[in-house]
């Protein structure tokens, strides 16, 4: 027997959270690779999966969390074994497929990525599946040229588990970087994680409605989208790229031009976490490895139990959570 967080929605529509006890074979059928799972997380979608909304959750009862990290049980494919330290992010687990807010995990094993030297499960999950995408933001803005020495490297939504991860990221890697949050008592916070400069996120939601500005940035990692996103595109400085990773601002880009991709040849990256090829993923987790620095990590981290759960459902989607809440299942 294990326990886990299960939601269910009724035919009245009404949506329950509880802690239940279930067994082996209640788990996912079709997984190759069975995983203790020691630590997971609470990023926006496990939110979003948790209350039932936003249609990400098609069939229930259901156990969200969108990624987890632990070791192990049994494996029936050669790449893994018993006593293997493993990590999950994407791949629709916790939304299509039972995820990792439960102390066992049914996968298949190409969704898996072995842990990597240097990072416990429990920091693996502090990075989650929100540091990987800061990670996997920070390398495509590289890969486009971006290095430090330069403008600043603006970060949208900083204070949130995405723009956390990436502050602390690109100032260990020796950029200067200028956080966006619309809460003044983050100041401290982002500052801590290595932000060079504070920029109130009322002078970046509202777009001037010229097709270009000033050259202010060198790179942008965003995380809001909307007319944020829309401004931010104005201000990039020629060649430079935006990684475009969120979208709780809204999808459209009203006020938008294709004026800063043919005149300072800007680049819009969108990242996706979930399916990866394995090579990125290996990479991108062998680089949080060793380009995060572990001291700052920590500072994010907000401990959680299941039992904590079904709140912080709530806390994430009303924009009440900081940084990255780590979930010890075992708890």
């Amino acid at each position: 027997m294990f326990k886990a967080l299960m939601v269910n929605k009724g035919e009245d529509k009404v949506v329950t959270q509880e802690i239940v006890e279930l067994n082996d074979d209640q788990l996912p059928a079709d997984g190759n690779v069975t995983v203790a799972v020691e630590y997971s997380t609470v990023n926006y979608k496990d939110g979003l999966c948790v209350n039932a909304t936003g249609g990400l959750v098609r069939k229930f009862p259901h156990v969200p969390g969108i990624d987890f990290a632990g070791t192990v049980e049994s494996s029936d494919d050669d790449r893994y074994k018993a006593g293997d330290k493993v990590v999950l992010t994407g791949w629709r687990v916790g939304e299509a497929w039972w995820g990792g807010y439960a102390q066992k995990a049914r996968v298949k094993a190409d969704w898996l990525v072995p842990l990597p030297d240097g990072l416990t499960t429990r920091q693996a999950m502090a990075v989650g599946t929100a540091g990987f995408t800061s990670m996997l933001s920070v390398m495509a803005l590289e890969d486009q040229g971006l290095k430090p020495g330069g403008k600043p490297v603006l970060v949208t939504g900083a204070a949130g588990g995405v723009g956390s991860v990436a502050t602390a990221i690109l100032a260990n890697l020796g950029y200067e970087v200028a956080a966006v949050t619309g809460r003044p008592e983050q100041t401290d916070y982002l500052k801590g994680l290595g932000a060079t400069s504070i920029v109130a996120r009322e002078d970046m939601a509202t777009p001037s409605g010229k097709p270009l500005e000033a050259e202010v940035w060198a790179g942008c990692i965003d995380a809001v989208g909307g007319a944020m996103l829309t401004k931010v595109l104005t201000q990039i400085q020629y060649g430079g790229s935006v990684a475009a990773v969120g979208l709780a601002g809204g999808a459209a880009m009203e006020g938008s031009t294709v004026i800063p991709f043919l005149l300072r040849g800007v680049n819009l990256l969108g990242i996706d976490s979930v399916m990866r090829p394995y090579e990125d993923r290996v990479r991108a987790w062998q680089r949080v490895a060793t380009d995060l620095p572990m001291d700052k990590l920590e500072d994010m981290v907000v401990p959680a139990t299941l039992a904590d759960l079904p709140k912080l459902g709530k806390d994430i989607l009303k924009g009440q959570v900081k940084g990255r809440v780590v979930v010890d299942v075992n708890a």
